[in-house]
């Protein structure tokens, strides 16, 4: 797992997206040792230290947001392969399965469920398994993520209670697990998610996105990026959803055969006037996002980790 948040001089955890690449004035939230930020085209954006890393950073898993950057549902790879065989033999069409095909991993990751009243009985996909596969519409991804998202909240408010009752020696640690997983789920939280329509002098993109600022204010941007290598550019937004942060990534995964990179920017994508459709269509399927007194309480939090003694 990567480390995606420091910590500011005023305390307040910064995520690596918001800053530029190399070193920082941020701290790591584990040890406190100076951060550098890494932002490749390879691997995913983080943090490392810029000295040694830290005994926490190294051997200890950060805690993510389920479903929202991994689809794969970590998997193993046999099983991985045999979920993608046994869709596109199988699930893509709607057909039953036999139960000799599905291997126990997967059962007991949930991607299947046996339908008794079929003759013989026989295995269908749930709405978890077709996530690795992108199969799964975002109001129903919406339905399966949002409950991990806040189960994930209590079983480590819950960790971080019972150390500080034990005075346990990682109680710090837990902590620090609680203040980024919240600062996670306040990202994304916090975040207006966009589709977009460009028309260039060269032909027709569509663009997914999120803002935690004005959407004119993030066009503005976009208008000034896409005119380095087109020479026109027309925008029309086709939608936004507040506080759908969570679903920009599961678009890219669901859409990634549209995906169209123009340098190094990926969140582009070549759709035919009828798929371009149905992706709206699919968007506008989403209910709008009710925040829970959780969520809305995250959203007030001014995170910081000034107070966690490390």
């Amino acid at each position: 797992m990567w480390l995606k948040f420091g910590i500011a001089p005023d305390g307040k955890l910064v995520c690596v997206e918001d800053v530029g690449s190399g070193k920082t004035e941020l701290l790591c939230p584990y040890c406190y040792g100076e951060l550098t930020a890494k932002k490749g085209k390879v691997k995913q954006h983080h943090f490392a230290h810029s000295s040694a890393t830290c005994l926490p950073v190294a051997k200890r898993d950060f805690p993510i947001l389920p479903l929202y950057d991994n689809f794969n549902i970590y998997l193993s790879r046999k099983d991985l392969a045999q979920l993608k065989l046994l869709w596109k033999e199988y699930g893509l069409i709607n057909y039953p399965i036999i139960p000799g095909l599905v291997t126990p991993g997967l059962v007991k990751a949930g991607m299947f469920q046996k339908n008794v009243y079929l003759t013989p009985p026989a295995y269908e996909f749930t709405s978890l398994g077709k996530i690795p596969v992108g199969a799964l519409e975002f109001s129903l991804f919406n339905e399966v993520q949002e409950p991990l998202l806040l189960k994930k909240l209590l079983k480590l408010e819950l960790a971080a209670k019972h150390a500080l009752y034990k005075n346990a020696p990682d109680n710090s640690y837990r902590l620090t697990d609680l203040a980024l997983y919240r600062a996670q789920l306040q990202r994304i939280l916090s975040c207006t998610l966009y589709f977009l329509e460009i028309q260039t002098n060269i032909g027709t993109l569509h663009k997914i996105g999120v803002t935690a600022r004005s959407i004119q204010q993030r066009l503005t941007e976009i208008e000034a990026d896409l005119l380095i290598p087109y020479q026109t550019v027309a925008i029309q937004i086709l939608g936004t959803w507040p506080h759908r942060g969570n679903v920009e990534l599961y678009f890219k995964h669901r859409y990634h055969n549209y995906n169209y990179r123009i340098g190094s920017l990926t969140e582009y994508f070549k759709f035919g006037a009828a798929d371009a459709n149905a992706a709206l269509h699919e968007l506008q399927q989403m209910k709008d996002k009710i925040l829970s007194p959780v969520e809305i309480d995250i959203l007030k939090d001014n995170i910081s980790l000034s107070q966690v003694a490390i």
